[in-house]
């Protein structure tokens, strides 16, 4: 099975001047936790992702105002992007690979056209494959930002 039929089509996105109180909304707006972070509307290329998580420990635990912030000073860079046509398996052997919870999918012409989770994972591939994954990604690692745990493919 491959990722274009587990995937969520069409994610919300932001651009790394989207204010932050407009990247939570989306994520309120959309029920989700991560918004990709595009270049711009027209080429669609993912350039980062930006997670509620990202938000509270890049803003608040540090004394700033995420008010006065944008998605370019809290998002993860570089950011793993799957393909649609690639194997659920081998989407998951990168997500273990990179200790990522959700990835972007870029079409062939790099556009954001997709993201795929644990959730989705869990809810389409084997037992074995989701209890392999989610045991692998839920491992302690080093901090994401500049950690070089996500990567552009």
């Amino acid at each position: 099975m491959e990722v274009e039929r587990i995937m969520t089509s069409d994610p919300a996105c932001c651009t790394p001047d989207t204010p932050l109180q407009e990247v939570a909304r989306l994520m309120v707006e959309h029920d989700c936790g991560q918004i990709p972070v595009i270049e711009d509307s027209r080429g669609r290329k993912t350039v980062g992702v930006i997670t509620d998580r990202d938000i509270v420990c890049r803003t608040l635990a540090r004394g700033e105002n995420p008010l006065h912030m944008t998605a370019q000073h809290v998002m993860s860079r570089p950011v793993l992007t799957v393909r649609p046509d690639m194997k659920i398996e081998d989407c998951c052997r990168l997500m273990e690979e990179k200790q990522v919870r959700r990835a972007p999918v870029e079409d062939e012409s790099g556009r954001c056209c997709g993201i795929v989770s644990l959730a989705d994972i869990a809810q389409n591939a084997s037992e074995q494959m989701t209890v392999e994954v989610v045991r692998t990604v839920s491992q302690p690692g080093p901090s994401p930002r500049g950690s070089g745990r996500s990567m552009v493919l």
